[in-house]
């Protein structure tokens, strides 16, 4: 009698557990499947790199409680690069020659991507990056983008900003481009010039700056003497936060402005920040939350980074890109169930990939698919999705300061 109501209450338990999504899975054993890759946990990319650790790490958490890979643990290897491409390029030497992993996983940033790639190829090793800018760069056919610009985004991501702006309040006339010369910025804000020039706008300031520069006195001037009526910053990192602040020493606020690649947190909490542009993939709203593992992943992630003292735990471009890069990397092994290079990159060129951004292709040039970049904007000190009307969260529009 006892057998049976055990049984009956193991029966109930496990059907529990199944309607809230919950897998039985069977705990990992054997011999670790080993992935090695750099971060830029030092240095002046580690304010967005540190949100790539995070999503790793829940990542690897994650995969684990779910029985692993193939029935193996999974171990992440992560090196520090200092955010210094020549040192990127060592490390991933090392993860393959000396640590020999089963995998790689790759860095954040392009110039390290680049270098990853160079050694990735040398090996004849899948790379999975998380955010190279310049697709026509990713020459290597057994390299495999999550983040979904689109193989020519120097066009179609410029065009999707300055669609947005005008079907806002204010549609520009006049544009100031400053930008970093950080390479995937660089190619970026160049694509920038081309585009507002077709569209019939006038290009009133164009500056660059050195990667690393901390001095934007003089930048901020000459914006404020140009007097655009809007303003394409080509920041990555804390670069947006460092002109915003030199031009709250000049009593200048931008009409209206928009940021590349800033680190999100440091960004939305600046109050000079008000109504600021950037691009993104993925936010922690709806329609994006309804995605293959988003809404754990949200809730996840949202508790480690207020843990962490982020200045924003939200899930947004940059976490999502991290982690969307495990599961396609997942995708991999899982379909080809085994850890040989070839076989998984065979893979993911023929079949597309459900992740968080949605279900991703990767038969374009460099094997990029489509360009999934969206426009946000922070209002009352959250980033919120503007751009396309399709994918807004309660009738959000862009406005104008």
């Amino acid at each position: 009698m006892n057998g049976t109501l055990i049984t009956r209450r193991t029966l109930v338990a496990a059907a529990l557990l199944g309607a809230s999504g919950m897998a039985l899975a069977q705990a990992p054993t054997g011999q670790p499947i080993r992935v090695g890759g750099t971060l830029a946990l030092t240095g002046p990319l580690s304010a967005t790199a540190q949100i790539h650790k995070l999503a790793g790490d829940i990542y690897i958490e994650q995969v684990n409680k779910r029985g692993g890979w193939l029935g193996r643990p999974v171990e992440w290897i992560v090196k520090d690069d200092q955010s210094k491409a020549d040192l990127a390029r060592t490390l991933y030497e090392q993860l393959v020659t000396a640590d020999k992993v089963d995998l790689l996983m790759g860095p954040y940033a392009t110039g390290a991507i680049l270098s990853a790639i160079g050694v990735a190829q040398r090996y004849n090793k899948v790379l999975v990056q998380h955010t190279l800018g310049i697709p026509s760069l990713a020459k290597y056919d057994m390299t495999f983008p999550a983040w979904s610009i689109g193989s020519e985004p120097q066009t179609t991501v410029p065009n999707t900003v300055f669609d947005a702006l005008a079907a806002g309040p204010k549609p520009p006339k006049t544009v100031a481009v400053v930008t970093s010369k950080f390479p995937s910025i660089q190619f970026m804000s160049a694509g920038a010039r081309e585009v507002l020039k077709k569209r019939g706008l006038t290009e009133v300031l164009f500056l660059e700056w050195d990667f690393g520069n901390r001095d934007f006195g003089p930048i901020a001037n000459r914006v404020k003497d140009a007097k655009p009526d809007f303003v394409w910053v080509g920041a990555i990192g804390l670069e947006g936060n460092l002109l915003l602040d030199a031009m709250k020493k000049i009593d200048y606020v931008p009409p209206q402005h928009f940021y590349m690649y800033p680190a999100p947190g440091p960004l939305v909490s600046l109050p000079e920040a008000k109504n600021a542009l950037s691009v993104t993939i993925f936010e922690d709203q709806p329609p994006f939350t309804s995605n293959t593992g988003a809404a754990e992943f949200v809730k996840l992630f949202r508790e480690r980074a207020t843990k962490a003292g982020l200045a924003d735990p939200s899930v947004e471009t940059q976490a999502a890109a991290s982690y969307t890069a495990w599961q396609i990397l997942e995708a991999g092994v899982v379909g080809t169930k085994s850890l040989d290079d070839k076989a998984i990159a065979a893979f993911l060129k023929a079949n597309r990939v459900d992740t968080l951004q949605g279900k991703l292709r990767f038969n374009g040039v460099g094997n990029f698919g489509d360009d999934l970049m969206r426009v946000k904007q922070i209002q009352n000190g959250k980033w919120v999705v503007v751009w396309p009307k399709e994918v807004t969260t309660g009738g959000a529009r862009l406005q104008a300061n």
